[in-house]
């Protein structure tokens, strides 16, 4: 599907922020509901040790559904690529939810009494059943929690044939109406937040029978005169769903990358199954504000099963969308990006405000270790083997556009911002840093005056012009400049 700059943003953004709200609260869950000014971070521990910004089964359980409709399309042979995934995960995994522990054994039994090594999705769907026969219910959140990569598989589908794929899906393992049906509205929302930016969760109504829309409609309206603690059983999908939309809808008032920061961190104070509802909630407001909208603090360590980054979930929701497959030689898989047909991109100067930061193009990325350098800070594209001998959670990525059109940034400002919090982050660690872009013209000397202002304690044109003495062809855009301006004045800055 052909996205503009902007939806491919978004979609970039939707497993990052689920992954996001999932590590958040994994040191939180099953504890009770916190004050409204307890600080949260990704501290980890919890009930099932997890490491601080490690994600727990809700990512990991996304994860083998976008890897197989990548690989697969939206084919049925995508369903058992990814109950295979699923069966291998679970046998070392650290948390698996009751209900698909006990789906996942049943279909391995099934498969072994037919003869077979490997499970199929019908022997999954089958065990579904017999499970929910058995306990009279199966509408665990187990399956909403999982659901987001259904959606960017999907963004060029009709919306019906979304919602019925997304009942198939849970119904892998959680067969009840209940689950089905908010996995295909979640799933929807999705859609429709990547596509036009837009957060509702009512979009997919009409597509259920006029009772279950009614019914969903009264616990959406609750859920938005409540707040998270106030939904106690949030295990059950239902109440997850009220949860997660409710932290959303309750912290409007903020907008962009504050919302979706104040609706995670008020999911996880809500309580209880706390990484699964902020998942959920992280995955529909990713949709909605993309990629930059997911703090470089919480995207710096994320990480998890099966040996993934945020670079590695940015990649899947890319390509994901883009329905062209996985896609070795272009950004962001290619192990090498083409700047050869540039000028001028071996720059390389020490900051006037700080000689433990370097300002530099793309070709003074390949100095790194004759210069010591211990942190990058990227602010064009890069191929993942293009900055060697720099760990990952020392290689701070941002998605920055040198252009000065009102669309071609989501955020600029705080992007900006950020990248210079990363270079003041990376120098408190005592750590030598190389802030980059393609020639240092543009981007490069903007997060420079932004950090040499912190610094040295003078406005950001102040220090632009300081910069400019050491990169005489410093030249911010006119919309770079114009934040600068405002940064300067005290205006608030896009």
């Amino acid at each position: 599907m052909n996205l503009n700059s902007q939806q491919n943003h978004r979609a970039a953004g939707v497993l990052v922020a689920l992954a996001a709200g999932d590590a958040l609260g994994a040191g939180y869950e099953f504890g009770a509901p916190l004050p409204d000014d307890a600080e949260v971070t990704m501290k980890g521990g919890g009930p099932f040790g997890f490491n601080p910004a490690e994600w727990t089964d809700d990512t990991s359980m996304a994860i083998p559904i976008a890897e197989a409709f990548l690989d697969a399309g939206t084919t049925p042979e995508a369903l058992t690529s990814v109950v295979r995934a699923w069966a291998a995960w679970t046998r070392d995994a650290k948390d698996v939810g009751a209900q698909t522990s006990n789906v996942v054994a049943r279909a391995r039994r099934i498969a072994s009494d037919d003869g077979r090594t490997d499970p199929t999705a019908d022997d999954f769907t089958r065990a579904a059943q017999e499970f929910h026969a058995r306990a009279g219910r199966s509408a665990g959140n187990g399956s909403l929690m999982r659901t987001a990569p259904l959606a960017l598989a999907y963004l060029d589908r009709d919306p019906a044939e979304l919602m019925d794929a997304a009942g198939v899906l849970s119904a892998l393992t959680h067969v009840e109406n209940d689950a089905q049906e908010a996995c295909g509205l979640w799933c929807i929302a999705i859609r429709d937040a990547v596509l036009t930016g837009k957060l509702e969760i009512r979009t997919g109504l009409p597509l259920l029978p006029e009772e279950r829309a009614a019914a969903w409609l009264e616990r959406i309206e609750t859920a938005e005169r409540s707040r998270p603690r106030d939904f106690t059983k949030n295990g059950w999908v239902v109440e997850a769903l009220q949860g997660a939309w409710s932290a959303i809808s309750t912290t409007r008032t903020a907008s962009g990358p504050d919302h979706l920061r104040a609706g995670l961190e008020e999911a996880v104070r809500g309580g209880r199954d706390t990484d699964t509802v902020a998942a959920i909630a992280g995955s529909l407001l990713g949709a909605a504000y993309g990629y930059s909208a997911v703090p470089f603090e919480w995207r710096r360590n994320l990480h998890g099963w099966p040996g993934l980054r945020a670079h590695d979930l940015m990649t899947l929701g890319v390509e994901l969308a883009s329905g062209a497959g996985r896609r070795t030689q272009e950004w962001p898989r290619a192990e090498h990006h083409d700047y050869s047909s540039w000028s001028r991109t071996d720059v390389l100067v020490q900051h006037p405000d700080d000689d433990g930061v370097w300002l530099g193009g793309v070709g003074a990325v390949a100095r790194t270790a004759d210069l010591g350098i211990d942190a990058v800070v990227s602010l064009c594209r890069l191929g993942t083997a293009d900055v060697p001998g720099i760990a990952p959670e020392n290689h701070a990525t941002f998605w920055l556009v040198d252009s000065a059109a009102a669309d071609s940034n989501a955020y600029a400002g705080y992007v900006l911002q950020e990248a210079a919090a990363a270079v003041e982050r990376f120098r408190a660690e005592g750590k030598k840093v190389l802030l980059h872009c393609v020639r240092a013209e543009s981007r490069t000397p903007t997060v420079a005056a932004l950090y040499g202002a912190r610094v040295a304690g003078v406005t950001p044109l102040e220090a632009l012009e300081r910069v400019r003495r050491v990169l005489p062809n410093a030249h911010p855009n006119p919309a770079f400049r114009e934040l600068l301006a405002a940064e300067a004045t005290g205006r608030p800055s896009a």
